[in-house]
Protein backbone atom coordinates (compact mmCIF):
# COMPACT_ATOMS: atom_id res chain seq x y z
CA UNK A 1 0.00 0.00 0.00
CA UNK A 2 1.23 3.54 -0.93
CA UNK A 3 0.73 6.45 1.43
CA UNK A 4 1.59 10.44 0.30
CA UNK A 5 2.83 12.15 3.07
CA UNK A 6 3.71 15.68 3.71
CA UNK A 7 5.95 18.25 5.14
CA UNK A 8 7.18 21.91 5.10
CA UNK A 9 10.78 23.28 5.27
CA UNK A 10 11.12 27.33 5.91
CA UNK A 11 11.88 29.67 3.78
CA UNK A 12 13.57 31.71 6.56
CA UNK A 13 16.85 31.51 5.32
CA UNK A 14 15.92 33.72 2.11
CA UNK A 15 17.65 36.85 1.91
CA UNK A 16 14.71 39.90 1.71
CA UNK A 17 15.38 39.95 -1.84
CA UNK A 18 14.32 36.84 -3.07
CA UNK A 19 11.40 36.90 -0.65
CA UNK A 20 10.68 40.17 -2.58
CA UNK A 21 10.79 37.86 -6.10
CA UNK A 22 9.14 35.21 -4.78
CA UNK A 23 6.00 37.66 -4.03
CA UNK A 24 6.53 39.49 -7.11
CA UNK A 25 5.99 35.35 -8.83
CA UNK A 26 3.42 34.51 -6.38
CA UNK A 27 1.40 37.38 -7.99
CA UNK A 28 1.82 36.85 -11.27
CA UNK A 29 0.78 33.18 -10.98
CA UNK A 30 -2.38 34.08 -9.09
CA UNK A 31 -3.38 36.34 -11.53
CA UNK A 32 -2.90 33.94 -14.38
CA UNK A 33 -4.78 31.53 -12.54
CA UNK A 34 -7.87 33.49 -12.03
CA UNK A 35 -7.75 34.00 -15.45
CA UNK A 36 -8.21 30.72 -16.21
CA UNK A 37 -10.88 29.93 -13.71
CA UNK A 38 -12.91 32.75 -15.49
CA UNK A 39 -12.14 31.16 -18.51
CA UNK A 40 -13.11 27.59 -17.79
CA UNK A 41 -16.16 28.84 -15.72
CA UNK A 42 -17.61 30.58 -18.88
CA UNK A 43 -16.41 27.68 -20.67
CA UNK A 44 -16.35 24.35 -18.85
CA UNK A 45 -16.99 22.22 -22.04
CA UNK A 46 -13.23 22.56 -22.95
CA UNK A 47 -12.19 22.28 -18.87
CA UNK A 48 -9.90 19.31 -19.09
CA UNK A 49 -6.49 18.96 -18.23
CA UNK A 50 -5.81 16.24 -21.44
CA UNK A 51 -6.66 19.28 -23.97
CA UNK A 52 -4.35 21.86 -22.59
CA UNK A 53 -3.30 22.74 -25.42
CA UNK A 54 -0.94 25.62 -26.86
CA UNK A 55 -4.22 27.84 -27.89
CA UNK A 56 -5.54 27.19 -24.02
CA UNK A 57 -2.04 27.92 -22.52
CA UNK A 58 -1.80 31.42 -24.58
CA UNK A 59 -4.78 32.98 -23.84
CA UNK A 60 -3.57 35.12 -21.16
CA UNK A 61 -1.64 37.43 -23.46
CA UNK A 62 -0.46 39.56 -20.75
CA UNK A 63 1.35 37.73 -18.33
CA UNK A 64 5.51 36.96 -18.56
CA UNK A 65 4.75 34.11 -17.39
CA UNK A 66 6.43 30.78 -19.16
CA UNK A 67 4.24 28.41 -21.18
CA UNK A 68 5.59 26.03 -18.73
CA UNK A 69 4.03 27.68 -15.53
CA UNK A 70 0.97 29.10 -16.98
CA UNK A 71 0.31 24.89 -17.70
CA UNK A 72 0.38 24.36 -14.51
CA UNK A 73 -2.31 27.31 -13.73
CA UNK A 74 -4.50 26.36 -15.90
CA UNK A 75 -3.99 23.05 -14.52
CA UNK A 76 -4.92 24.54 -10.54
CA UNK A 77 -8.09 26.23 -12.29
CA UNK A 78 -9.55 23.29 -12.97
CA UNK A 79 -8.64 21.69 -9.59
CA UNK A 80 -10.14 25.04 -8.05
CA UNK A 81 -13.27 24.35 -10.36
CA UNK A 82 -13.69 20.80 -9.42
CA UNK A 83 -13.32 21.34 -5.70
CA UNK A 84 -15.68 24.16 -5.68
CA UNK A 85 -18.76 22.23 -7.92
CA UNK A 86 -17.77 19.00 -5.95
CA UNK A 87 -18.55 20.73 -2.85
CA UNK A 88 -21.51 22.95 -3.18
CA UNK A 89 -23.17 20.72 -5.61
CA UNK A 90 -25.50 23.26 -8.01
CA UNK A 91 -24.42 26.45 -5.20
CA UNK A 92 -21.14 26.30 -6.27
CA UNK A 93 -19.93 29.71 -6.38
CA UNK A 94 -16.85 30.82 -8.99
CA UNK A 95 -13.52 30.24 -6.97
CA UNK A 96 -11.02 32.72 -6.52
CA UNK A 97 -7.05 32.31 -6.15
CA UNK A 98 -5.87 34.58 -3.64
CA UNK A 99 -1.80 33.88 -4.23
CA UNK A 100 -0.52 32.54 -1.10
CA UNK A 101 0.61 29.07 -2.76
CA UNK A 102 2.17 27.99 -6.49
CA UNK A 103 1.98 24.30 -7.59
CA UNK A 104 5.11 23.46 -9.47
CA UNK A 105 6.85 20.13 -10.83
CA UNK A 106 10.07 19.20 -11.88
CA UNK A 107 10.14 21.10 -15.37
CA UNK A 108 10.21 24.08 -13.02
CA UNK A 109 11.55 23.58 -10.07
CA UNK A 110 14.65 20.91 -8.80
CA UNK A 111 16.09 20.62 -5.61
CA UNK A 112 19.88 20.54 -5.46
CA UNK A 113 21.85 19.99 -2.50
CA UNK A 114 24.12 22.71 -1.30
CA UNK A 115 27.93 21.97 -1.09
CA UNK A 116 29.38 25.30 0.66
CA UNK A 117 26.63 26.54 3.17
CA UNK A 118 26.68 24.88 6.47
CA UNK A 119 23.32 26.97 7.49
CA UNK A 120 21.16 24.63 5.12
CA UNK A 121 20.89 21.24 3.40
CA UNK A 122 19.75 22.41 -0.54
CA UNK A 123 18.79 25.16 -3.00
CA UNK A 124 14.82 24.66 -4.52
CA UNK A 125 16.27 25.47 -8.12
CA UNK A 126 13.04 27.26 -9.98
CA UNK A 127 13.65 27.72 -13.74
CA UNK A 128 11.16 28.03 -16.77
CA UNK A 129 9.84 31.21 -14.79
CA UNK A 130 9.18 33.28 -17.54
CA UNK A 131 11.11 36.80 -18.12
CA UNK A 132 14.20 35.27 -17.65
CA UNK A 133 13.49 34.73 -13.66
CA UNK A 134 15.61 32.15 -12.03
CA UNK A 135 15.33 31.61 -8.16
CA UNK A 136 17.18 29.73 -5.95
CA UNK A 137 15.57 29.27 -2.40
CA UNK A 138 17.62 28.06 0.61
CA UNK A 139 15.92 24.99 1.94
CA UNK A 140 16.70 23.63 6.34
CA UNK A 141 16.19 19.78 6.32
CA UNK A 142 14.14 19.00 9.77
CA UNK A 143 13.73 15.48 11.48
CA UNK A 144 10.30 15.14 9.51
CA UNK A 145 11.75 15.93 6.13
CA UNK A 146 14.88 13.40 7.03
CA UNK A 147 12.26 10.20 8.39
CA UNK A 148 10.40 10.42 4.97
CA UNK A 149 13.18 10.54 2.92
CA UNK A 150 14.46 7.95 4.59
CA UNK A 151 11.32 5.50 4.09
CA UNK A 152 10.00 6.82 1.37
CA UNK A 153 10.36 8.21 -2.40
CA UNK A 154 10.07 12.15 -2.72
CA UNK A 155 7.89 13.18 -5.90
CA UNK A 156 9.49 16.01 -8.17
CA UNK A 157 6.53 18.05 -6.82
CA UNK A 158 6.37 21.08 -5.05
CA UNK A 159 4.01 23.59 -3.29
CA UNK A 160 5.69 26.77 -2.54
CA UNK A 161 4.42 29.83 -0.37
CA UNK A 162 5.89 33.10 0.94
CA UNK A 163 7.10 31.03 3.86
CA UNK A 164 7.65 27.35 3.14
CA UNK A 165 8.49 25.04 0.47
CA UNK A 166 6.04 21.93 1.11
CA UNK A 167 7.46 18.32 0.08
CA UNK A 168 5.94 14.99 -0.62
CA UNK A 169 6.85 11.64 -0.02
CA UNK A 170 5.59 8.21 -1.57
CA UNK A 171 5.94 5.63 1.16
CA UNK A 172 5.37 1.62 1.34
CA UNK A 173 3.19 0.41 3.90
CA UNK A 174 1.93 -2.82 5.54
CA UNK A 175 -1.68 -3.32 5.40
CA UNK A 176 -3.93 -2.45 8.35
CA UNK A 177 -3.72 -4.80 10.94
CA UNK A 178 -6.39 -7.58 11.35
CA UNK A 179 -6.36 -7.80 15.16
CA UNK A 180 -9.94 -7.43 16.77
CA UNK A 181 -8.68 -5.12 20.01
CA UNK A 182 -10.49 -2.29 20.36
CA UNK A 183 -11.11 0.72 21.96
CA UNK A 184 -13.47 3.64 21.79
CA UNK A 185 -12.25 7.27 22.85
CA UNK A 186 -14.00 10.09 24.17
CA UNK A 187 -12.17 13.47 24.14
CA UNK A 188 -12.74 16.14 26.89
CA UNK A 189 -11.14 18.89 28.90
CA UNK A 190 -10.47 17.00 32.32
CA UNK A 191 -9.06 13.77 30.50
CA UNK A 192 -8.09 14.22 26.79
CA UNK A 193 -8.90 11.17 26.23
CA UNK A 194 -10.88 8.55 28.07
CA UNK A 195 -11.09 5.05 26.76
CA UNK A 196 -13.94 2.25 27.09
CA UNK A 197 -11.94 0.01 29.40
CA UNK A 198 -11.63 2.86 32.38
CA UNK A 199 -8.20 4.07 31.59
CA UNK A 200 -8.23 7.89 30.90
CA UNK A 201 -4.79 10.14 29.23
CA UNK A 202 -3.72 13.63 29.07
CA UNK A 203 -5.33 14.19 32.69
CA UNK A 204 -3.18 17.32 32.59
CA UNK A 205 -4.45 18.98 29.24
CA UNK A 206 -6.90 21.19 30.93
CA UNK A 207 -3.83 23.00 32.70
CA UNK A 208 -2.32 23.38 29.45
CA UNK A 209 -5.22 24.86 28.01
CA UNK A 210 -5.87 27.59 30.96
CA UNK A 211 -2.40 28.04 30.07
CA UNK A 212 -2.90 29.55 26.39
CA UNK A 213 -6.34 31.22 27.82
CA UNK A 214 -4.39 33.50 30.69
CA UNK A 215 -1.92 34.34 27.61
CA UNK A 216 -2.31 37.85 25.79
CA UNK A 217 -3.49 37.12 22.38
CA UNK A 218 -0.98 37.41 19.46
CA UNK A 219 2.43 38.00 22.94
CA UNK A 220 4.94 35.51 22.93
CA UNK A 221 3.80 33.90 25.71
CA UNK A 222 0.74 33.16 23.99
CA UNK A 223 2.63 31.45 21.58
CA UNK A 224 4.92 29.43 23.60
CA UNK A 225 2.07 28.40 25.23
CA UNK A 226 0.17 27.20 22.54
CA UNK A 227 3.18 25.08 21.17
CA UNK A 228 3.36 23.57 24.69
CA UNK A 229 -0.13 22.19 24.43
CA UNK A 230 0.40 21.21 21.01
CA UNK A 231 3.66 19.12 22.09
CA UNK A 232 1.42 17.59 24.70
CA UNK A 233 -0.92 16.41 22.70
CA UNK A 234 1.17 15.17 20.13
CA UNK A 235 2.77 13.13 23.61
CA UNK A 236 -0.81 12.02 24.47
CA UNK A 237 -1.47 10.39 20.90
CA UNK A 238 1.88 8.72 21.12
CA UNK A 239 1.31 7.63 24.37
CA UNK A 240 -2.37 6.13 23.80
CA UNK A 241 -1.05 4.06 20.58
CA UNK A 242 2.40 2.64 22.60
CA UNK A 243 0.73 1.60 25.71
CA UNK A 244 -2.92 0.40 24.07
CA UNK A 245 -0.90 -1.33 21.21
CA UNK A 246 -5.00 -1.31 19.58
CA UNK A 247 -5.80 -2.56 16.19
CA UNK A 248 -8.78 -0.17 15.81
CA UNK A 249 -9.22 3.07 17.46
CA UNK A 250 -13.13 4.26 17.79
CA UNK A 251 -13.90 8.21 18.32
CA UNK A 252 -16.72 10.73 17.87
CA UNK A 253 -17.08 12.27 14.53
CA UNK A 254 -16.54 15.84 15.10
CA UNK A 255 -15.35 17.22 11.79
CA UNK A 256 -18.70 19.63 10.98
CA UNK A 257 -18.12 21.54 13.95
CA UNK A 258 -19.44 25.34 12.80
CA UNK A 259 -21.16 27.65 14.80
CA UNK A 260 -24.75 26.71 13.95
CA UNK A 261 -23.51 22.93 14.01
CA UNK A 262 -25.42 20.42 15.95
CA UNK A 263 -22.15 18.58 17.22
CA UNK A 264 -20.97 21.94 18.65
CA UNK A 265 -24.01 22.50 20.73
CA UNK A 266 -23.87 18.88 21.69
CA UNK A 267 -20.34 19.18 23.48
CA UNK A 268 -20.32 20.96 27.11
CA UNK A 269 -19.97 24.54 27.58
CA UNK A 270 -16.39 24.13 28.78
CA UNK A 271 -15.37 22.24 26.07
CA UNK A 272 -17.03 24.79 23.41
CA UNK A 273 -15.51 27.93 25.42
CA UNK A 274 -12.04 26.38 24.75
CA UNK A 275 -12.34 24.65 21.56
CA UNK A 276 -10.85 27.77 19.68
CA UNK A 277 -7.86 27.81 21.74
CA UNK A 278 -6.81 24.12 22.43
CA UNK A 279 -8.07 23.27 19.12
CA UNK A 280 -9.17 19.52 18.70
CA UNK A 281 -9.00 19.00 15.14
CA UNK A 282 -5.10 18.95 15.61
CA UNK A 283 -5.68 16.73 18.90
CA UNK A 284 -7.93 13.99 16.28
CA UNK A 285 -5.31 14.59 13.14
CA UNK A 286 -2.29 13.79 15.53
CA UNK A 287 -3.90 10.98 17.11
CA UNK A 288 -5.16 9.61 13.09
CA UNK A 289 -1.66 10.31 12.49
CA UNK A 290 0.03 8.22 14.67
CA UNK A 291 -2.78 5.06 13.78
CA UNK A 292 -1.81 5.28 10.08
CA UNK A 293 2.07 5.17 11.06
CA UNK A 294 1.24 2.12 13.28
CA UNK A 295 -1.14 0.87 10.81
CA UNK A 296 -4.17 0.89 13.34
CA UNK A 297 -7.55 1.15 11.96
CA UNK A 298 -8.64 4.55 12.57
CA UNK A 299 -12.68 5.34 13.04
CA UNK A 300 -15.32 7.83 13.88
CA UNK A 301 -18.90 7.61 14.82
CA UNK A 302 -21.61 9.83 15.34
CA UNK A 303 -21.81 11.83 18.78
CA UNK A 304 -25.23 12.60 19.39
CA UNK A 305 -26.15 11.43 23.21
CA UNK A 306 -22.72 9.36 23.78
CA UNK A 307 -22.04 10.88 27.24
CA UNK A 308 -25.93 10.69 28.46
CA UNK A 309 -27.05 7.34 27.39
CA UNK A 310 -26.42 4.12 29.23
CA UNK A 311 -24.14 1.59 28.13
CA UNK A 312 -25.89 -1.35 30.14
CA UNK A 313 -30.03 -0.64 29.76
CA UNK A 314 -29.33 2.02 26.72
CA UNK A 315 -31.30 4.37 28.30
CA UNK A 316 -30.60 8.24 27.11
CA UNK A 317 -31.43 11.00 29.43
CA UNK A 318 -30.15 14.24 30.51
CA UNK A 319 -30.23 13.59 33.63
CA UNK A 320 -28.09 11.16 33.61
CA UNK A 321 -25.05 13.24 34.52
CA UNK A 322 -24.03 15.04 36.97
CA UNK A 323 -21.02 16.64 36.00
CA UNK A 324 -18.35 13.79 35.50
CA UNK A 325 -20.37 11.35 37.13
CA UNK A 326 -22.69 9.54 35.39
CA UNK A 327 -25.29 7.57 36.83
CA UNK A 328 -28.19 5.85 34.84
CA UNK A 329 -32.01 7.15 36.31
CA UNK A 330 -33.49 3.63 35.25
CA UNK A 331 -30.63 0.88 36.13
CA UNK A 332 -28.38 2.40 38.52
CA UNK A 333 -25.28 1.93 36.57
CA UNK A 334 -22.70 4.03 37.86
CA UNK A 335 -19.70 5.32 36.09
CA UNK A 336 -16.90 8.22 35.04
CA UNK A 337 -19.17 10.33 32.03
CA UNK A 338 -16.04 10.50 29.87
CA UNK A 339 -15.27 6.95 30.18
CA UNK A 340 -18.54 6.15 29.88
CA UNK A 341 -19.14 8.28 26.52
CA UNK A 342 -15.93 6.17 25.54
CA UNK A 343 -18.18 3.11 25.93
CA UNK A 344 -20.92 4.37 23.87
CA UNK A 345 -18.59 5.09 21.12
CA UNK A 346 -17.31 2.30 21.19
CA UNK A 347 -20.56 0.58 21.06
CA UNK A 348 -21.78 2.40 18.23
CA UNK A 349 -19.31 1.28 16.52
CA UNK A 350 -19.52 -2.06 17.09
CA UNK A 351 -23.47 -2.42 16.70
CA UNK A 352 -22.69 -0.81 13.45
CA UNK A 353 -22.77 -2.69 9.31
CA UNK A 354 -18.79 -1.97 10.01
CA UNK A 355 -17.94 -3.41 13.69
CA UNK A 356 -19.40 -7.03 13.10
CA UNK A 357 -15.94 -7.96 12.91
CA UNK A 358 -14.13 -6.59 15.75
CA UNK A 359 -15.30 -7.10 19.38
CA UNK A 360 -14.59 -5.34 22.38
CA UNK A 361 -11.39 -4.77 24.70
CA UNK A 362 -13.20 -5.28 27.53
CA UNK A 363 -16.39 -6.02 28.39
CA UNK A 364 -18.53 -3.22 30.17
Amino acid sequence: MKLIRSTKCSLKFSTLKKKNELLIILDEYSKVVNFFINYFWLNPNIMSKGILLKPVVDLPTETWLSARLRKVAAREAIDMINASKERWKDKAVIPVHKGNRMYVSCTIADLIPSKLSTEFDAWLHLASIGNKKILDLPIKYHKHFNKYNLIGKRLNSYIITKNYVQFSFEIITQPKREGKLCIGIDTGINALASLNNGKQYGLDIKECIERVKRCVQGSNGYYVAKRALKQRIDEVAIEIVNTENPDLIVVEKLKSMGKKSKAKRLLAKSIRRSIGTWNWKYWLKRLEAQCETNRISFRSVAPYYTSTTCPVCGHSDRGNRLGEIFLCLKCGHKDNADINAGKNILNRFLTGQYGVCYKEVSPI
